[in-house]
């Protein structure tokens, strides 16, 4: 299990080409760093300033280090540099005291983020085995990818949750420790030989955080994982466990050594942990400078803060390993994003855990489901029944108008569906495991299924009920504007989403532009009588504008309704056609009000795809660059 892939993960054409079978070899024996350094420009002074300063450490296969330090001391942003994920300004990373390029890198790494970012409708054993169809290259035997799954399930105390859900927001699942051991475990899956974690622990007590890294110390050794977390005032039982300590504060070393020599090393400093204390506590109290009462405090803790940065420069600690200069742009480069599968499995597999997670959570899709069969018969029952006669024509109208216009309105409720699958996405890109291509696909071809059967059960019960043109042929067009407008709906949602991935900033984009597309449709005030603007710049690329022009044909045209009185007393028609003598209205005429034609259903239907397309595209490219 300790041993890596020869294959490159970050590539599934690489993966491919490399080797046939799968070997264990190229065992990490260490992982040393020197000079790290990370400078940015103050904003409020426009000066350099140093977020990561000349910070040096090295670890052993086996061992599990704990980074600590008060909140901003630069423990994340070190985390990332090591990891390879932001490019320092300056330092070196060293594998075996031997320089790596950052597609090699990626092959020995695996990132755990402080987010249990997992998908709630999986079980704990669905979850572990995506994670292996993704990340391993398909050289890998199906036995094998099992083997290892049921061994991590087995090395993390998981084997009684196996077959639990993971737990959404409706449904409960397995508890928040055991959500980090299958974050841990299902990053685990490519057997990195080095592991990064941000928070392990992150809101869990201190009984599952001690059962966490337990357990992680326990595989770590067992195998021959260099393991380097971040890690925030851990419980004195728990911060035991950790063979190394690398303390920050403001973005410089305190202190870097065995955890068993903090306390004496701080007493030397003339710090000395207070009986019954945790030493976590004690060191993080010291280096902290937040939280001082006042001015003379304030001073007192800059100063010794200042001491013990000071004396830890003085230190003579162990020697470290021979450095090599390493040039920022061959291997800080994971701000770049790491080398992305294209491989056609991959979609093929995100499509088959997107449906499960489809399927089973009520959230994405069902929800929506009543929703829009709610609004169906509240519809139906509302324009009930309506007559082919003068007085009606505009019933039908706003029928239509509203029906599609609120499907297309109602497609907010897919916004949290989205991120959460945005999430998960953008975790496993950090990783290389794929690409937005990969998800943008799968993501819409999931969709479609769901969304034609919404069409389909709002249109069987709205269409007849409401007493549409009877005839086949223009119920199933009429579904078919209903799909396309869900369609655009969601793609809308997608786009705006992937732009701005904040449920509220999401949920209020998607509300306005609906509330835009209404006005300009060409319902609320006829195209004709749109201003310039509006009309130039947003009724033509307006999707529900479309879908509401061709619903309207396929009802009015070809059907004709009954003027007001009669031929003997007077007719009056509202709309003038050729029939008006005979006390009836061509549904041609109510098209011409509007200025509609007839005869365009390809053209339209072609725009509707084009709009469709160019909302993929964009959400596509947000994801790609974003």
């Amino acid at each position: 299990m300790h041993n890596r892939m020869s294959a490159n993960l970050s590539s599934d054409t690489e993966r491919q080409n490399s080797h046939e079978s799968y070997m264990f070899n190229d065992v990490v024996h260490s992982l040393s760093w020197s000079n790290i350094t990370l400078t940015v420009e103050d904003r409020s002074t426009q000066k350099p300033k140093d977020l990561i300063s000349n910070v040096s450490g090295h670890m052993k296969a086996g061992e599990v280090l704990a980074l600590m330090g008060p909140s901003g001391s630069g423990k994340t942003t070190l985390l990332n540099i090591l990891a390879g994920r932001v490019p320092a300004t300056k330092g070196t990373v060293l594998v075996d005291n031997t320089r790596v390029s950052s597609p090699d890198y990626k092959k020995l790494t695996s990132f755990v983020e402080q987010q249990d970012t997992l998908v709630g409708s999986l079980t704990v054993r669905e979850t572990l085995d995506f994670a292996a169809r993704i990340a391993l290259p398909k050289s890998v035997l199906r036995n094998e990818k099992n083997n290892r799954v049921q061994t991590l399930i087995d090395s993390f105390g998981l084997k009684k949750q196996a077959d639990t859900l993971i737990g959404t927001p409706i449904r409960k699942g397995i508890s928040g420790g055991q959500k980090r051991r299958v974050s841990v475990a299902s990053q685990l899956i490519t057997a990195p030989s080095i592991l990064f974690l941000d928070e392990p622990t992150s809101g869990l007590d201190s009984v599952a955080s001690l059962e966490v890294v337990s357990l992680l110390k326990k595989y770590a050794q067992k195998h021959k994982l260099v393991v380097v977390a971040s890690i925030h005032q851990p419980s004195a039982s728990t911060f035991q466990l950790f063979d190394k300590l690398l303390l920050l504060s403001q973005g410089q070393t305190c202190y870097f050594g065995s955890v068993s020599k903090v306390s004496s090393y701080f007493s030397s400093l003339g710090l000395p942990v207070p009986p019954l204390m945790n030493p976590s506590e004690h060191i993080l109290d010291l280096t902290n400078t937040d939280f001082e009462l006042d001015d003379n405090e304030e001073k007192g803790a800059s100063q010794r803060l200042l001491t013990i940065q000071s004396a830890w420069k003085a230190h003579d600690t162990e020697d470290h390993d021979a450095t090599i200069e390493l040039d920022k742009n061959e291997f800080f480069a994971g701000s770049q994003g790491p080398g992305l599968a294209h491989d056609l499995g991959i979609p093929l597999t995100l499509l088959h855990r997107l449906f499960l997670k489809s399927y089973r959570d009520i959230v994405t899709y069902w929800i929506r489901v009543a929703m829009y069969m709610g609004l169906a018969i509240m519809m139906g029952t509302v324009w009930l029944r309506l007559s082919t006669v003068q007085k009606d024509i505009q019933s039908f109208v706003n029928a239509l108008f509203f029906g599609s216009a609120f499907l297309s309105f109602m497609a907010v409720a897919y916004v949290p569906a989205f991120l959460e699958d945005r999430a998960i996405f953008i975790k496993e890109r950090a990783n290389g495991l794929y690409g937005p291509l990969s998800f943008v696909v799968s993501n819409f071809l999931i969709g479609l299924p769901f969304l034609f059967l919404i069409s389909i059960l709002f249109a069987s019960v709205t269409y007849w009920l409401i007493n549409f043109r009877p005839d086949a042929t223009a119920f199933f067009v009429h579904v078919m504007w209903l799909f396309l407008d869900l369609v655009a709906a969601e793609s809308l949602v997608v786009l705006v989403s992937s732009l701005f991935p904040n449920f509220i900033i999401a949920l209020a984009l998607v509300a306005f532009a609906n509330g835009l597309w209404m006005s300009v449709g060409g319902f609320l005030v006829p195209t004709g009588s749109l201003n310039v603007f509006w009309r130039y710049v947003f009724h033509y690329i307006d999707y529900q504008a479309y879908v509401f022009r061709g619903m309207m044909v396929n009802e009015f045209d070809g059907r004709t309704y009954r003027c007001a009185g009669d031929v003997v007393t007077g007719c009056s028609c509202a709309y003038e056609s050729e029939i008006s003598g005979q006390c009836e209205i061509d549904g041609r005429a109510v098209l011409q009000y509007y200025d509609y034609p007839t005869g365009q259903l390809g053209k339209t239907v072609g725009i509707m795809i084009g709009i469709i397309a160019v909302y993929r595209l964009l959400g596509y490219l947000a994801l790609r660059f974003r």
